[in-house]
């Protein structure tokens, strides 16, 4: 069996489902590492390594973030089914278009925060993201704020999808979600 790696107009090729999964494994990841991050008191040993993988790990995103638009722009578009009613065709343009958006925010807000004392993000002690904006602790109270937010929507936003996604598989009993999972259903 070929594997694809282009996107065809019926079909996401193996390079969109991998970003896919992987995006969204390390963002539910991450997110579940901050809300334990915020439930650590300062003599906690991980309250001082956890912000080091969260940080490394959320400029992973932000990679595989733009790797994706990139990627996203360069292929065929994936077309609905024919199934499909208008509603949840434009439902779903604009639950991706916010899912894009939040985690634009959450990259930013996070780097924000990382930033707000002048100090560059720590990628795996290989190099250091510069602070390009430093405006001490009133940055990362706002930046903090809009990343707890953000993330919570985040979140809440991708679970709705695959919600959506299940209820295609399960209830309309069509290709949506298989088209995620394998290159040709």
């Amino acid at each position: 069996m070929i594997m694809k790696l282009k996107n065809t107009n019926e079909n996401f090729g193996s390079i969109s489902i991998m970003l896919h999964w992987l995006m969204a494994l390390l963002i539910i990841g991450l997110f579940i590492l901050g809300k334990y991050m915020m439930s650590l008191d300062y003599y906690d040993p991980f309250y001082h390594t956890g912000p080091w993988w969260h940080k490394s790990f959320g400029l992973i995103i932000a990679g595989l973030f733009i790797a994706r638009l990139l990627w996203k722009f360069s292929n065929p578009k994936v077309m609905p089914l024919s199934n499909h009613k208008k509603h949840e065709i434009v439902a779903a343009k604009l639950v991706k278009f916010m899912l894009y958006i939040l985690i634009l925010i959450c990259c930013i807000s996070g780097y924000m925060i990382s930033t707000a004392e002048g100090a560059g993000v720590e990628f795996f002690d290989v190099f250091k993201v510069p602070a390009l904006i430093s405006k001490g602790s009133e940055q990362a109270d706002i930046a903090g704020e809009i990343h707890e937010i953000s993330t919570l929507g985040l979140i809440i936003l991708a679970g709705l999808h695959m919600l959506a996604a299940l209820k295609h598989h399960f209830i309309d009993k069509d290709k949506t979600l298989i088209r995620i999972l394998k290159t040709k259903p």
